[in-house]
């Protein structure tokens, strides 16, 4: 859910916490032109020193599902779409 909410921030995601993901799958939707190269299974890091509001709860928005039409109109020539 950490690496989701910082690339919700780009644009709209198809993914849910926990869903497998492989390299190079398309997970969300870019706001601006052109595809984004990021990793969604970045965990945040563990320290012992605690800072105050830093443990907030993350604040998700529900993932675009789109239907088969819709993801066949979306992807590029070169890119597939899995069933």
């Amino acid at each position: 859910a950490y690496a989701l909410e910082t690339a919700q921030q780009r644009g709209v995601m198809f993914t849910r916490p926990g869903d497998q993901v492989y390299e190079g799958q398309v997970v969300g939707m870019h706001s601006k032109a052109g595809d984004l190269k990021l990793n969604v299974c970045k965990t945040k890091a563990l320290t012992n020193m605690r800072a105050a509001g830093k443990d907030k709860t993350s604040g998700l928005d529900e993932p675009r599902i789109m239907s088969l039409d819709d993801c066949l109109e979306y992807i590029a020539d070169d890119e597939l779409v899995e069933v």
